[in-house]
Formats: C-alpha cells, structure tokens, sequence
C-alpha cells in the first residue's frame, strides 16, 4: 500500500506539473550519494517526488537510501518512511547505507532550503553545509547531483518564518529553524502548515536534471568540494528556471 502510495504520488507530479527530467548519458557502478534540492516544503515537497521519479527513471540496480529531517519521526510518519527505505538524516545513516553497497540521497539544505520565501524559491541554500562532500571523500564515493526547478512558483511563500522559529525556539524543540507563512489552497494564508501537510499547487511545469557524477579534486577539502557541488547546481538551477520563464 505504502509503495502503491508512493507511485500515485509520483505519478501525479508526472501528470498535473508535466515533470520533465533528463538524465545524464551515463552512471557510475558503484554507489553513489545522490544530492537533491529542496522546492518548497517539509514532508511533503514536489522536488522530493521529482527527484525519486528521476531515480526511478534511471533504472538503478542498487537500493537508495534516503536521508530524511528528524521532523518524520518525531510526529509519527518515521515507520511508515522506513518501509521506503528512508532515515532520520545523519552521518552514522549515511555511511552505514555507503558502505554497505546501497546508493544515498541527502536533501543538504534541509529546512533553510525547504522553506524559502518567494524572493529566494530559485536559490539553493545549503547553508554553508559541507558534511555531504566530507562524507563522499571518507567513503571514496562520488556526488551526483539532482536539481529540480519550478516548485516555488507552485504557491506564494511571504516569509521564511526564521525569526518566528527563533522565537518559538523550534530550532531546540523539532531542529526546524523556519516556520513559513504562505498562501495556497486549501490551506489559505497560513503558518507552517502548507509543505508540512499536502496543498495542491498552481500547476507549473517541473523540471528535473540529473548531473554527471563529481568527485573531489587531489587536496580538495570537503567545504570546496561542497562549494563546488553548490555552485554547479545552482547554475543549472538557474538555467532550468529561465526555460520556465
């Protein structure tokens, strides 16, 4: 059922954001740490859904393992994640699942990246966030990178909710460190509530675009190496969001 769930959800994004992925002319054997930016939105988040439809499309012979904020468990959904092979995100997850032969994919920015205000939906926000790269050096793994565009322009999103997070102190509470407010149906003006519960978007085309794979350069440290990987996705970011338009 959970699978069956999964697949429908996937397959709408296909349907009603008329999903477009390409895929790179080749992939490398081994495993891999597949590195994805958010859209808009916590549990539920259209780039998510884009990002597995482009892992399904490239047919891959090994498991992924996908690293998922601490924020599923904590209101119940972490068992039901875990039947599609999903993690609380952290390092011990992401190299036990490395090592032991399966692919992974990381979200790096988290909830600096999810919950973006409108002025900022075609920026990729890491956060100064290296420990992915560090981790594809220590397990000798190379990054490929995901990046999808248009879900920002799927609802209008006010403001990031940073200070009122602060001010909650929900970064201490639930490691969130933005609470959005948001306009979109059926949820109207609200906070935190749209990406936490599903909205149905205006229906805007998605776009995907799976990266040749990258792997640091002879005495690259993991912050360069993360620089690097950034950098490179948000160039394609920005392309993908002018064919948009």
């Amino acid at each position: 059922m959970i699978e069956g769930t999964r697949s429908l959800a996937i397959e709408a994004v296909r349907r009603y954001h008329r999903l477009e992925i390409e895929l790179p002319d080749e992939i490398p054997d081994g495993p891999i740490l597949f590195v994805a930016n958010h859209g808009f939105g916590s549990l539920f988040d259209l780039n998510v859904l884009a990002t597995l439809a482009a892992l399904d499309d490239l047919e891959l012979e090994r498991p992924v393992t996908t690293l998922v904020h601490q924020i599923a468990w904590t209101v119940g959904l972490g068992p039901l994640l875990e039947q599609l092979d999903c993690r609380p995100a952290s390092r011990t997850a992401a190299q036990e699942s490395l090592a032991g032969g399966r692919h992974v994919l990381v979200f790096p920015g988290g909830d600096l990246d999810a919950f973006k205000a409108r002025k900022d939906k075609d920026r990729i926000v890491f956060g100064g966030r290296s420990g992915f790269a560090r981790m594809a050096i220590e397990q000798d793994v190379p990054i490929v990178p995901l990046v999808t565009a248009g879900a920002g322009d799927t609802l209008l999103v006010l403001d990031d909710g940073q200070g009122l997070a602060r001010r909650l102190k929900l970064d201490q509470l639930l490691r969130l460190k933005a609470l959005p407010v948001s306009v979109t149906f059926p949820w109207g003006l609200n906070v935190g509530l749209a990406g936490f519960l599903p909205y149905l978007g205006i229906p805007v085309q998605l776009r995907t675009r799976v990266l040749p794979a990258s792997t640091a350069y002879d005495g690259e440290d993991a912050r360069a190496f993360a620089s690097r990987i950034e950098t490179v996705m948000q160039a394609t970011l920005d392309e993908l969001s002018r064919q948009n338009g």
